[in-house]
């Protein structure tokens, strides 16, 4: 969207003709709901991956140094985007790794227990792999998982509620060291107030980091201004990198000559001194300081392919066009389908992102059972346990008319 655009100029699906659909029952487009969990592929993903072969097979080693697509650099083809993205200043974010490697990184620096100091609050229900991380950080420290591990629970409506999170962290905030915290549940596709989280972690004296695996692509952030400490997140869901495809990480200016502990890796290295092949280790400033080796060029082509597209559409335009898919969804559903499905995600639209979590009235065997009657014709959705069809559509290549196909097909198969 260009400069001063209005936030409501995205019709949603408007890019819908820059990406690769996958076909459904007797070659027709599926209908596909399911950039939350794997986006779509852009076109220009293949162009970018084809012409970095042929920079290979023609330049050899010297690709690392030819031209603008320089090798040594090619991280930063995602930085102005990503930084946009995130809220952040270039010298906040990096791409790298993965989500959970990039968050184990993390806490070796920003998880410092000491003396009462030595709990971490994560929610009831997170994500597996970002509880696995957390377990084995506090292990790591010989830390008591019964005692140090704080699961806060939903309330009664199925919701995680902040002024629970500011509750805990006032009466207890002296023996917390880290809120580990998600931009958007996974499961429930529960949009935080993550302003107000950091200003009660600021008000604890406690390290704030969030798992955007959700959020980015998905809301527009202010890392920056809000003042987390730090945040990783995945690029293959609503950034459509690819599966597995190369994650990134946020630290705050404030951590940009960091001296605590961290692990190091020579791409991490300052680079003005980087092939001086000394043994000292001298971290780059800011985010790239937490790099480990060197980039893999061909899984970064996809994510500076995509963000492309970021950054023509505007996260706030996205948004907007975001708000009118799940609206109209939500509303479909409640005025055709009340007595059989329950949307969990809210419906206030500062609380929901493009995700909608559907739960059947009947329980979960018919749950399971409207799902795959869905996939067998053509609806791509996911299921996650126990009983939650998650539905997302995206607003750079989902339409309103989709959506309709939808209820019109839940209906029948009801």
């Amino acid at each position: 969207m260009t400069k001063g655009a209005r936030p409501d100029s995205f019709p949603p699906g408007q890019f819908r003709d820059r990406f690769r659909l996958p076909h459904g029952p007797e070659g027709r487009d599926c209908l596909y709901f399911c950039g939350n969990s794997l986006g779509l592929q852009p076109i220009a993903a293949a162009d970018a991956v084809a012409a970095e072969l042929e920079r290979w097979a023609s330049l050899g080693v010297a690709g690392h140094f030819d031209g603008p697509l320089a090798w040594m650099t090619y991280h930063r083809l995602a930085t102005d985007n990503l930084a946009l993205l995130a809220g952040a200043q270039r010298l906040e974010v990096v791409a790298m790794n993965s989500l959970t490697v990039n968050l184990h990184l993390m806490m070796v620096s920003f998880f410092r227990p000491e003396g009462k100091r030595r709990r971490i609050v994560i929610e009831r229900g997170a994500f597996p792999s970002d509880r696995h991380a957390v377990a084995a950080q506090l292990a790591l420290h010989g830390g008591d998982l019964a005692h140090d591990l704080v699961e806060l629970a939903p309330r009664r409506d199925g919701l995680l509620h902040e002024e629970d999170l500011e509750d805990y962290l006032e009466r207890y905030g002296d023996s917390v060291a880290l809120v580990l915290w998600p931009g958007v549940q996974y499961a429930s596709g529960q949009v935080f107030d993550l302003a107000r989280i950091a200003r009660a972690c600021a008000r604890a004296g406690v390290t704030l980091g969030l798992d955007l695996a959700h959020a980015i692509g998905n809301i527009p952030l202010a890392l920056h201004d809000w003042g987390v400490d730090f945040a990783v997140w995945c690029s293959y869901k609503y950034l459509n990198s690819g599966p597995g495809a190369v994650a990134g990480c946020f630290v705050h200016q404030r951590h940009a000559e960091f001296k605590g502990n961290r692990l190091s890796g020579w791409w991490g290295h300052d680079e003005k001194s980087r092939f001086k092949m000394a043994p000292e280790f001298k971290p780059a400033k800011g985010a790239e300081g937490w790099q480990l080796s060197n980039p893999p060029i061909l899984a970064l082509a996809p994510l500076w392919a995509s963000l492309d597209l970021f950054a023509e559409a505007d996260i706030h335009a996205l948004r907007h066009a975001s708000l009118e898919l799940t609206g109209h969804l939500a509303s479909a559903i409640n005025t055709r389908l009340d007595e059989a499905i329950h949307i969990i995600t809210p419906l206030e639209p500062h609380r929901r992102g493009c995700q909608l979590s559907l739960r059947v009235q009947a329980g979960r065997s018919a749950g399971r059972r409207l799902f795959e009657r869905l996939e067998a014709h053509g609806v791509v959705a996911d299921w996650r346990e126990p009983d939650i069809i998650r539905v997302a559509p995206v607003p750079l290549y989902n339409r309103v008319e989709e959506c309709d196909a939808f209820v019109d097909l839940v209906e029948k198969l009801l």
